[in-house]
C-alpha cells in the first residue's frame, strides 16, 4: 500500500442496542448507514436503469471484480473511464474481490497458496486471479470501496478445513492490502473468515486489524448454514469488531435476514435476492411476499402495496404485473425488480429512522408481526384501489 493515508470513515449517529446509525464517506459521496447496496454485477443492475435505481433511494452499488474481469475486461473499463462514468453512477461503488465466484467454479478452479487459476465459465479460457491482480483490477475499475481477496469455503465444512481456509485468506489479505493503492475517500475492506467458529473468527479479526483496513467484512455467511446459525455467528463476531469502522455483511439476504443483521451491529449489505425475485414474480411487501403469476391476481385493481414511496407507487396494478408475467413481457420482471428494491430502500430507511430515536425493537416486533400476517384482504387494505 502507498503511504498516503486514505480518508474513508465511518461516522457514528446513533445505537439502539447493538445496532448502529451512521454516515460513510467516501470520494464519490457520503451514505447513510444502514444501507442496502443493489447488485449490479457486470456494471448493470439487471432490468434497471441507474436513474432507476438512484429513484429509490440507493446510495452504493456493487459490481465485481471476476465478471468484469472476464467482460468487458478491465482494461477496457478504465478506457472507457472507470465504472462510475461507464455505468451512469456517480455514487460510491464497491467490488467483490472475485473470490466467491471463483470458489463456486468447482472442478473448474485449481487453488493453490499464491492465487487461483480458473477458466471462464463463458468460453473455457483460462485466467488467473492473485490478491494483487484482484486489487489491480479493482483499482482499473475505479472502485471506491475494493475488497480484500479472499476463500469463501462452503458450510458445513470441518473446524480443520475453516482454520486451513481462514489462515490462507489472512495471508492473502495482508498481500491485498500491500498492493492497494490508497488514495482520498478511497478504501479497503477486510474479509472476516472462520465460518461459525468463534475461535477462528476472533483471529481472523485479530489478523485484519492488525493488517488494517477502512471497513470489516463478515464473510462465510448465508452460504447455506441458516439464519439462527447466521445470526448466532454474528453475535459473537460483531462485537469483536472495531467500533469505529464500517461492518459489512456479504450476500445478505432477506427482509428478516437484514433486520435480524442491523440488531446485531451490521451497517452494509448486497443481496441478489430482491432483483432476482423482480426476474421471478416474486414482490415482496410490508405484508410478506406475494407471487405475481397467481391466478388470484388476473382481476386485482390494487398496486402491490400501499406504502410504496417510489416514482412507480400507484401507477401500476396487480392485475396489469400478472398479465405481463404470463405474457413474458420484459416490462414485468423490470417493473418488479424496481418494486422489489424501492421496497428494500424503504425498509432500510425505517430500520435507520428507528434507531436515532430509540424504538428499534418496537420496529422489528411491528415489522415481523406483519410479515407473519401474508397478503392484505380486501377489508384490510387501507387505500382505493387502482382503475384499472
Amino acid at each position: 500500500m502507498t503511504e498516503q493515508a486514505t480518508k474513508m470513515t465511518w461516522v457514528p449517529e446513533a445505537t439502539c442496542g447493538q445496532a448502529r446509525a451512521g454516515h460513510l464517506h467516501t470520494r464519490h459521496g457520503t451514505v447513510p448507514t444502514p444501507t442496502f447496496m443493489p447488485v449490479g454485477t457486470v456494471g448493470t443492475v439487471k432490468g434497471m436503469t441507474m436513474d432507476a435505481v438512484r429513484s429509490t433511494g440507493a446510495g452504493i452499488v456493487l459490481g465485481n471484480t471476476y465478471h468484469l474481469m472476464l467482460r468487458p475486461t478491465a482494461d477496457r473499463v478504465q478506457k472507457l473511464g472507470g465504472l462510475h462514468k461507464m455505468m451512469d453512477w456517480s455514487g460510491p461503488i464497491l467490488t467483490d474481490s472475485g473470490g466467491f465466484q471463483v470458489m463456486s467454479l468447482g472442478a473448474l478452479r485449481k487453488l493453490d497458496q499464491d492465487g487461483v487459476t480458473f477458466q471462464s465459465h463463458i468460453d473455457g479460457s483460462k485466467h488467473r486471479l492473485s490478491p494483487e491482480i484482484s486489487t489491480e483490477i479493482q483499482y482499473k475499475l475505479d472502485a471506491t470501496i475494493s475488497m480484500a481477496f479472499d476463500e469463501c469455503p462452503a458450510l458445513p465444512a470441518t473446524p480443520e478445513a475453516l482454520r486451513k481456509s481462514m489462515e490462507l485468506s489472512m495471508r492473502w489479505a495482508a498481500r491485498s492490502r500491500e498492493a492497494f493503492v490508497a488514495r482520498e475517500g478511497y478504501g479497503q475492506f477486510g474479509i472476516v473468515q472462520g465460518g461459525t467458529e468463534r475461535d477462528l473468527r476472533e483471529y481472523s479479526i485479530k489478523a485484519l486489524t492488525e493488517i488494517g483496513f477502512e471497513g470489516y467484512a463478515i464473510g462465510g455467511l448465508a452460504v447455506g448454514e441458516g439464519q439462527e446459525l447466521m445470526f448466532s455467528t454474528l453475535d459473537f463476531t460483531t462485537p469483536m469488531l472495531p467500533q469505529d469502522k464500517a461492518r459489512y455483511l456479504m450476500g445478505v439476504g432477506t427482509p428478516d435476514d437484514l433486520l435480524g443483521s442491523v440488531m446485531r451491529g451490521v451497517d452494509m449489505f448486497d443481496c441478489v435476492m430482491p432483483s432476482r425475485a423482480g426476474r421471478t414474480a416474486r414482490a415482496y411487501t410490508e405484508r410478506g411476499y406475494i407471487n405475481l403469476r397467481n391466478a388470484r391476481f388476473a382481476e386485482d385493481t390494487r398496486p402491490l402495496t400501499p406504502y410504496d414511496d417510489s416514482p412507480m407507487a400507484g401507477r401500476y396494478t396487480r392485475a396489469y404485473l400478472h398479465h405481463l408475467f404470463r405474457a413474458g413481457e420484459m416490462l414485468g420482471p423490470m417493473l418488479l425488480t424496481w418494486h422489489n428494491l424501492a421496497y428494500y430502500q424503504r425498509l432500510m430507511r425505517q430500520i435507520r429512522a428507528a434507531i436515532v430515536d430509540g424504538t428499534l425493537n418496537e420496529l422489528a416486533i411491528k415489522l415481523r408481526e406483519d410479515w407473519s400476517k401474508g397478503d392484505w384482504t380486501e377489508d384490510e387494505w387501507p387505500m382505493p384501489s387502482l382503475a384499472l
